[in-house]
């Protein structure tokens, strides 16, 4: 790789039992979430986006939220999802410390998802997080279609970084930036990442890929090459956003862990344990598991 100089360490945020299940149409048993992220634990992740806490009647299959907080107590840092002022009530009086809030830079994204624009869904969430600070929650912000939107193409990086800017002003404590639709390209990524990072060198910072059309993997380095050292990723490739079309899962946190070890960069990931994970959730899902990683440790497994 010449001289390009690489981190020697990458975080993994596990978004596997919210992001990846949030989608199934299948419920998956209370028990069987539990136990994945339990597994997940074990297998060396200590940031993971457990549950969220938001109306059944949109997502049904989030309506054990409160339930899946009380039987995963392990994390160094269990992120809960809120779209509004009663999921955040709901997540605090379940215990929540980490809250992740999210918003689109696509004012149509907003007003198809939460029927604001984006103007008015900053005006409406600023003061959730200044409420959310002050009682020393973890503030974790999802950045919506920060490249492309289903619904007005390609954004300006400029309206991803001043939303960015917003929020990091407010205080929260991290950014989460999605392609939301798997639509990026890797010079695309490298070119926003690295303007977020010149421009906020301060804050966490974390990049979101779906896979839809097979260039996660591919965004996620040029990435790094950007200075990117956090990730999120869902265990078996599961995912996908219930308000955006065309959106399919997320990078396969198994495949975006074996690239890493082979780069030499360290993730404290066990990728065997990582797979059994898998194998917790996998017979609960409607979606077939077709990461490289899972499918060749199952054909070892039956070899």
């Amino acid at each position: 790789m010449g001289n390009l100089e690489l981190p020697r360490f990458v975080e993994i945020i596990e978004v596997g039992p919210r992001d990846g299940l949030q989608n199934e149409s299948k419920f998956v048993p209370t028990q069987v979430k539990a136990e994945f992220i339990d597994a997940l634990w074990k297998a060396g992740f200590k940031e993971m986006e457990i549950t969220s806490f938001v109306s059944p009647k949109w997502v049904p299959q989030m309506g054990d939220a409160a339930e899946v907080m009380r039987l995963s107590g392990n994390l160094t840092r269990s992120i809960v999802l809120t779209p509004n002022k009663r999921g955040i009530d709901n997540a605090l009086s379940s215990g929540a410390k980490a809250v992740a809030v999210f918003i689109g830079v696509s004012s149509t994204f907003n007003l198809k998802n939460i029927n604001k624009t984006t103007e008015d869904a900053v005006n409406d969430l600023l003061p959730h997080i200044q409420e959310l600070k002050k009682s020393g929650i973890y503030v974790r912000a999802c950045i919506s279609t920060a490249f492309h939107c289903p619904y007005e193409g390609e954004v300006d990086p400029a309206d991803t970084l001043a939303l960015c800017k917003v929020l990091a002003d407010a205080g929260v404590d991290e950014l989460s930036v999605a392609d939301t639709i798997g639509r990026a390209t890797p010079a695309e990524s490298f070119s926003l990442f690295s303007l977020l990072k010149r421009e906020l060198p301060d804050i966490l910072m974390a990049a979101h890929f779906h896979d839809t059309r097979k260039m996660a993997l591919a965004n996620i380095y040029a990435s790094l090459c950007a200075g990117i050292t956090r990730f999120d990723a869902s265990a078996g490739g599961l995912g996908g956003c219930p308000f955006a079309p065309g959106a399919s899962g997320n990078a396969s946190t198994e495949d975006v862990v074996y690239m890493l070890h082979r780069m030499g960069i360290e993730t404290g990931i066990d990728l065997d344990l990582l797979a059994e994970a898998i194998s917790v959730v996998e017979p609960h899902v409607t979606r077939e598991l077709t990461s490289w990683y899972y499918q060749s440790y199952k054909k070892e497994q039956h070899s």
